[in-house]
């Protein structure tokens, strides 16, 4: 009995650890679907096109804005102050 009781408290600390982190994630980035969420000079998380398939995000600071259209599904294409050029996954807030 001992031993279920145990399972029990390990399967409830990950719960509320898992439920933790989805809260603290949300806090820390915006979508990048919505053009009103990037501004120039805006850190963000970019996938490049060479890393669709793996999703590598890039982090770098916003240039321009290249997406003219309010949003996107697959994140607002964007031009980083290095010259990469991506679609922001993320936007990181301070």
């Amino acid at each position: 009995m001992v031993l279920g009781i145990e399972v029990l408290k390990i399967q409830f600390f990950c719960q509320i650890k898992h439920e933790f982190s989805k809260f603290v994630f949300k806090i820390k980035t915006m979508d990048g679907t919505n053009r009103k969420n990037i501004q120039i000079g805006a850190e963000v998380k970019i996938v490049l096109k060479e890393d669709q398939r793996t999703g590598y995000l890039t982090e770098g600071v916003v240039a321009s804005i290249l997406t003219k259209s309010p949003n996107h599904p697959h994140g607002i294409k964007v031009r980083l102050e290095t010259g990469e050029v991506g679609r922001v996954k993320e936007v990181v807030e301070e």
